[in-house]
Order: structure tokens, then C-alpha cells, then sequence
């Protein structure tokens, strides 16, 4: 019975030096932590899906807090309004940044990028995409097993059953970017939202030439370069065969969906316009002599 008492003793004086020992450490080693991260944690949408580049909410509510700059912060779920009002809690100045969302720059349909072999193996993106181009003879489409569609939690993604290819949900797309990293063929871009869901973007990755793209994709860019001719606001450019429209310089004038001859430049949200009808070169006017009888 002593040995019993002296043993629960000793062991509470141990745990009661333990403590003591314990909290004069955290004492020693604490880190004041400003009030504000909460507050600014809580103003934040709690998604913690990354797309700020941090971890999650409370990291990014951290950066907020303890920079002095914040002009490269965004939270892209909560948008400028919340990003103004977290801005001016903190009393700090950020740029208004223009709302983004993801878009999906593949047109080859199944109609289009008819597939040329069987795939029966694990059904990911990645895994695909490390061992060959796909089904498809296309090494730069969609593969179409929802990578991106997994890494999106906020269900903005679906996959056409017909087409073959992946949509965007553009009212519920928050453009964390999520999905961008997700996809192995970098078919996925975070691009200017205009209103009412308008675009134009280039619907094709592929750098190879016109006849090359042609035999594997009929929506393919060419490489032609019309598009860019016809651009009067310089925001098209035609790099390795393949044109890139500018979403902040398009002003949706739409006179390079017109010239694309394979449909790869896509519109969306309006409607095209009215093509000009040809007009026939007039015929040179032949003069015909006639000998003078002497």
C-alpha cells in the first residue's frame, strides 16, 4: 500500500514539474499572433481550394495581414468586392482585379477527332498522357477522363458524352485554377469573363502544321494566320502554327471568327457576324480592232 501511494506521488509530482517546466517554454517561445487574421480568415469564403496560391484560407488570411503589399493577392472564390472590403479593413490598397474564368481550348469532338485505338487501362488523365498521345491521333486534345473535372470542388465541370470533351459551367466556375493544373495537355485557361458569358478563344493547342493537323483533328487550327490579319487591335498572335487570342485586348469585334476556315476560333454567348457576300472581279474589258480596208 505505501509502495502504491508513494508511486501515484511521485508520479503527480512529475506531471506537476512536467507543467510547470512546459509552460515556461510556451512562455519562452510564444509568438504574438495579430487579432486580425481571424477577423480577415473569417471575410475569406472558406473554399480552401488553392487557387490564391496558399494552402488554404488562413494562410492566405496571414499574407493579408502581415504584408505591406497585397497587390499581388488575390482570392480568386471571393472576388474583387470581398477583396476591396478586406483591403479596406486592413487599410491597405489593392487593384481591382478583372473576375477569370476556366476555359476549356479543345474543339476536337468526336465527330471531328475520330479515335484510331482502345485504350483499357487506368482511367486518369495523367496516366494516359505519360504512355502515349491517346485514342485520338491528336497528340495535343482532350483526353476525356476527367482529371480536371476530380480536382474541381465546386462542380463546375462536366463531361459531354457526345462530344467526347469536358465544359465549363461558367456560373459556377470560381476560376481557382484548380482544373489548370489538373490537366495533363494544359487544354485549360484562365481567361477574362466578359459579361453574359461572352468569348472568343482559340479552341486548339496543336503546333503542327495545317496538313498535319488536318488529318487528325477537322477543327484543328491550320496555321493559316488569317485571324490575325483581320485583327485590328493586335490581339491575336500566331506562334509554332498556332494563334493565340488575348482576352484582355479582344474587344469581341469577331471578325476572326468569320476568317477561320476550319471553325477552331470559337464565339460564345453572341452571334456571329453576317458574312459579306462575295463579289465577282469585274471581267477586263477586251477592245477589238478592226482592219481598215485600203
Amino acid at each position: 500500500m505505501n509502495e502504491l501511494l508513494l508511486t501515484v506521488l511521485t508520479l503527480s509530482v512529475l506531471g506537476a514539474l512536467l507543467a510547470v517546466i512546459l509552460y515556461f517554454v510556451a512562455q519562452k517561445f510564444r509568438v504574438e499572433e495579430d487579432p486580425r487574421i481571424d477577423d480577415v480568415e473569417k471575410m475569406l469564403p472558406g473554399a480552401n481550394c488553392g487557387g490564391c496560391g496558399f494552402a488554404g484560407c488562413r494562410a492566405m488570411a496571414e499574407a493579408l495581414v502581415t504584408r505591406d503589399n497585397i497587390s499581388s493577392l488575390n482570392c480568386p472564390v471571393a472576388g474583387g468586392e470581398v477583396m476591396g472590403s478586406i483591403a479596406g479593413f486592413l487599410g491597405k490598397s489593392a487593384p481591382q482585379q478583372s473576375p477569370k474564368v476556366a476555359t476549356m481550348r479543345c474543339g476536337g469532338t468526336c465527330a471531328k477527332r475520330p479515335k484510331i485505338n482502345h485504350y483499357d487501362g487506368a482511367l486518369s488523365c495523367a496516366v494516359v498522357n505519360t504512355f502515349y498521345v491517346g485514342e485520338s491521333g491528336c497528340a495535343f486534345g482532350c483526353i476525356g477522363y476527367g482529371d480536371c473535372i476530380a480536382a474541381c470542388k465546386f462542380d463546375a465541370l462536366k463531361l459531354n458524352p457526345e462530344t467526347g470533351l469536358v465544359e465549363v459551367d461558367v456560373d459556377k466556375c470560381t476560376a481557382c485554377g484548380a482544373c489548370v493544373k489538373a490537366c495533363p495537355k494544359a487544354l485549360i485557361e484562365l481567361r477574362k469573363k466578359w459579361p453574359k458569358n461572352r468569348a472568343i478563344y482559340v479552341a486548339c493547342r496543336s503546333k503542327n502544321r495545317g496538313a498535319v493537323v488536318m488529318k487528325v483533328c477537322k477543327a484543328g487550327y491550320i496555321g493559316c494566320g488569317k485571324c490575325a490579319k483581320v485583327c485590328q487591335f493586335d490581339a491575336i498572335t500566331v506562334e509554332s502554327s498556332l494563334a493565340y487570342i488575348d482576352s484582355e485586348k479582344c474587344k469581341l469585334c469577331r471578325k476572326c471568327v468569320n476568317e477561320c476556315p476550319t471553325g477552331a476560333i470559337k464565339l460564345e454567348g453572341m452571334e456571329p457576324l453576317p458574312k459579306e457576300p462575295k463579289v465577282a472581279a469585274p471581267k477586263p474589258e477586251v477592245k477589238v480592232e478592226t482592219a481598215k480596208n485600203e
